[in-house]
């Protein structure tokens, strides 16, 4: 644990009494509880999602992307290596990068043209020399000792994770046994094509989201599409798993649209509703276990399956009341067609105008308002109990009273 002192305790912040029960309000809104969590979670000893292979498929072929509010460029090298840089140039701190994705046999900086290969080692200094023997670098300046700066990198059957800590453990430890389960489930080896993107901005602190991917309660009552068709219910055979680290897994299956006495409790199921193509609720059968699984893989991603379409779901802060949300949709490569357009029309249920993840964005931005001036105020966590461990249903919090217990840990309060 980083022994620094702790902003939350100098400012007099206090966790309430309740434990990992209770959110004080503040953990939303503190700027310096926000720069505290920067430094722990993102640029600390951990794995964060930078991009699946598949978007850099060529010598050259580059992603622009984030961890935490750093802007980092993940590249294709020499023999397929990746290589992820942080995007500021090692002269002054200019922005190298400024495209989300290209094709580059170099990189120069807009300012005063320092030329960076692939791996970001710097190989051009205009002007090194001078100009008729005056100015000019001294002699004794070595381009070896002004590469960018480079992040450790895994990959894993078609994902790429980056960290800035030589401290974070190895991935498949980071990870842990089920998640590292699951995310063979879904990146089982097979080449991965990218189908396309969704990108939002959501007024509401980046914690905000992971709660929302941790608590299933929510969706057996929010999402109308979800109830109605038999996506996620709350009579739906499902598990709530957290894990160490702050990781977790939902687990649940399909039953279809039916009534049942718990959909009688629920205003929001409505059974007039029908619609004209079932395609976007009927999947074609992929797993023998007819599962559908999402991870949480803290601090950066959530790895989702639902029906036929599979999503990377990327959380971005930007600054303490905002983030973006970075949707990036996949199958494999050798799917056929049909497979192909069913995983593209199964992505309607998600991103900025889904059939689902719409209503996400309306609370999450309502809930940020709720917080603000609220610091001496405290949510309430209690949903399934007041314990941490694993449950066999969805009415439940726990997963996000797991959460917390690991952000306590971390960030010393």
């Amino acid at each position: 644990m980083d022994q620094r002192v702790n902003p939350a305790a100098e400012a007099g912040r206090q966790w309430p009494a309740e434990g990992w029960t209770r959110v004080p309000f503040w953990v939303y809104t503190d700027a310096q509880v926000y720069e505290r969590e920067l430094e722990a979670f993102y640029y600390g000893p951990t794995w964060n999602f930078v991009a699946l292979e598949c978007e850099i498929p060529e010598q050259g072929s580059y992603k622009r992307a984030w961890i935490g509010e750093r802007q980092v460029v993940v590249v294709r090298g020499e023999g397929g290596q990746v290589h992820v840089w942080e995007n500021r140039c090692a002269h002054r701190g200019a922005r190298l990068c400024w495209k989300n994705k290209g094709q580059e046999t170099s990189f120069t900086c807009p300012y005063h043209q320092w030329n960076f290969n692939l791996a970001g080692q710097l190989q051009g200094v205009p002007l090194k020399r001078g100009v008729l023997k005056k100015g000019g670098m001294p002699a004794d300046f070595d381009t070896s000792a002004h590469a960018l700066k480079s992040l450790r990198v895994h990959v894993e059957r078609g994902s790429i994770w980056a960290s800035f800590s030589d401290e974070a453990p190895p991935f498949e430890q980071y990870c842990g046994a089920e998640v590292m389960a699951g995310l063979h489930r879904q990146f089982d080896g097979r080449p991965l094509r990218l189908l396309g993107y969704s990108r939002q901005l959501i007024p509401g602190n980046w914690k905000l989201y992971f709660e929302n991917l941790k608590d299933p309660y929510h969706a057996t009552l929010l999402h109308s599409f979800l109830i109605t068709f038999g996506l996620w219910r709350a009579d739906t055979q499902s598990e709530s798993i957290p894990l160490d680290d702050g990781h977790s897994m939902m687990v649940s299956r399909n039953v279809g649209k039916k009534k049942s006495d718990a959909t009688a409790e629920i205003t929001r199921f409505k059974d007039a509703l029908e619609l004209n193509d079932l395609d976007t609720v009927t999947p074609r059968t992929e797993f023998e276990d007819g599962k559908v699984v999402a991870i949480c893989l803290f601090p950066s991603v959530i790895i989702h399956q639902q029906a036929n379409t599979f999503g990377v779901r990327h959380v971005i802060p930007k600054g303490v009341d905002s983030f973006e949300l970075a949707w990036t949709f996949f199958g494999y490569a050798d799917d056929d067609d049909e497979m192909q357009r069913l995983r593209v029309r199964h992505a309607n249920l998600y991103g900025p105008a889904g059939f689902v993840a719409m209503e996400d964005g309306e609370v999450l931005s309502e809930s940020q308002l709720g917080a603000h001036h609220y610091g001496h105020r405290s949510a309430v966590v209690e949903m399934g109990g007041r314990d941490v461990e694993r449950q066999d249903h969805m009415v439940t919090e726990v997963l996000i009273r797991a959460f917390y217990k690991h952000y306590r840990e971390v960030m010393g309060l």
